[in-house]
């Protein structure tokens, strides 16, 4: 079977690893510090809070925002739920904007439409790696004096024009994701990087308790006033040592990956059943995840499920679940893409042979 995700971890960390497992501090120390600065210096923003998830990453931003009840936060249904969970967890409603059908990302002239005089924030998702229109809606939002937070989890090395994903040159905070199967993993974590200092200084706070873990202190283990409370949402250094090593290959993964892509768009079009997402000159995608709209979507995963490739729509649209079914709204574009959209491999373990083969098992049809 040729899978969807895999997993990759760096063969040189096990020594690394050892030394730190064995090293009497495990928890959030150096190491977590060193791989900070390996990803401020990557994407240009030295404001960069390591977390336990990006989740985490999300909620911090609500939180610093001050959302909360009798608040609202415009994103998009068609993302992984930890997109929208932090949005309830701080009490406020949310208000789905729909997709464009070019791209599966929001739809700025929707998400103009869902904004009110509620609404505090805005979460857009780069779906599998390619970037919304982030010039457009920084603009609409900053026009109205809102936020602007981007949910990269699938973004890892995309770019913006001018600009990296990460670097916050079109919104207030980045969050990225270094879950398992994403393009750097560590285990499991997260980051979340600030355009402002004072989100940065407070950000520190709030993930370890509101604790501040670099002031002076009377006795070592006892914290002096805590003035906010906060959360155990840090990295520790286990996790950032598996980062440290992943990072260092990262751009050969991209690389594959992007080509394998490139093949995809250069092989795939035109093919009868298949549709073929739009891409534009400005930006370019991570392709965590490679997405094509197909005719007869049961048939098409039957069929690959037969010639042994993995395919999968990977996330259910949010707005379906019951917990959230008093936000309901029309969205018609997704309503319409949903049945159509699958997911092939596309990642840095797809060889030049595993491609080959799954554009030839796609052109037999199905």
């Amino acid at each position: 079977m040729i899978p969807l995700f895999r997993v990759y971890m760096n063969p040189e960390v096990d020594e690394a690893l050892l030394r730190v497992i064995h090293s009497g501090w495990i928890g959030q120390g150096e190491k977590v510090k060193e791989f900070e600065s390996l990803l401020s210096e990557k994407f240009y923003n030295k404001y960069c809070l390591a977390l336990s998830a990006g989740t985490h990453g999300l909620h911090l931003a609500l939180r610093m925002l001050g959302v909360g009840k009798g608040d609202n936060v415009v994103t998009t249904a068609l993302t992984c739920t930890a997109t929208s969970w932090p949005i309830l967890m701080q009490g406020a409603d949310i208000r789905w904007a729909d997709v464009k059908r070019s791209d599966l990302n929001i739809d700025f002239v929707s998400m103009r439409s869902k904004i009110n005089e509620k609404t505090k924030a805005v979460i857009v998702v780069h779906w599998g790696g390619y970037p919304c229109d982030m010039e457009e809606i920084y603009t609409i939002c900053s026009e109205r004096e809102i936020p602007v937070i981007e949910d990269a989890a699938h973004a890892f090395g995309s770019t913006y024009r001018e600009s990296i994903i990460g670097d916050c040159t079109y919104s207030d905070f980045t969050m990225m994701s270094f879950q398992a199967i994403k393009h750097l993993n560590c285990l499991d974590g997260g980051a979340l990087f600030c355009r402002y200092e004072d989100h940065y200084d407070r950000g520190k706070l709030l993930r370890w308790y509101g604790i501040d873990r670099e002031g002076s202190r009377v006795d070592l283990r006892c914290e002096e006033d805590i003035k906010e409370f906060g959360y155990k949402y840090h990295l520790n250094d286990v996790c950032a040592t598996i980062g440290i090593s992943n990072i260092k290959n990262i751009g050969s993964n991209l690389k594959v990956t992007k080509d394998n892509a490139k093949f995809y768009m250069d092989n795939l079009k035109g093919v009868s059943g298949i549709e073929l997402i739009q891409t534009e000159q400005d930006r370019q995608s991570a392709y965590w995840l490679f997405t094509i709209y197909v005719e007869d979507r049961t048939g098409f995963a039957r069929k690959m499920g037969e010639k042994g490739i993995m395919v999968s729509r990977v996330h259910e649209r949010n707005d379906k679940h019951s917990c959230v079914k008093e936000f309901k709204t029309d969205l018609p574009v997704l309503d319409e893409v949903i049945h159509k959209m699958i997911c092939i491999p596309v990642g840095f373990w797809v060889t030049n042979e595993n491609r080959q083969y799954i554009v030839d098992s796609i052109k037999e049809g199905w």
